[in-house]
């Protein structure tokens, strides 16, 4: 009886961990250093290359990032419910 006590702790932990990652992979925290960090490299390289107006420059791609960022969960949303709408055809019952 105490193994299943002892499965049953690590599955929860387990469950804890992954319900934690997926928190952190859709925040705004993550979000927001990526595109901090992209920007940063952005100028920083636009500037070593001598061009003008790096600090603007470098927003085309921050801006590319965040808006698939904020589109992706409506386009998650609308392929999950074609994929179930396609299950739900393929099913045959005798």
């Amino acid at each position: 009886m105490q193994e299943l006590g002892t499965r049953l702790q690590a599955i929860e932990g387990r469950n804890a961990r992954v319900s934690d990652e997926k928190a952190w992979e859709t925040s705004w925290v993550r979000c927001g250093l990526i595109a901090g960090i992209t920007y940063g490299c952005g100028v920083v390289l636009l500037t070593a290359l001598g061009h003008e107006g790096a600090w603007k420059h470098a927003l085309v791609p921050v801006m590319g990032y965040l808006l698939s960022t904020l589109s992706l969960p409506a386009v998650k949303k609308i392929w999950i419910e074609q994929r179930h709408k396609k299950d739900l055809q393929n099913v045959t019952i005798h």
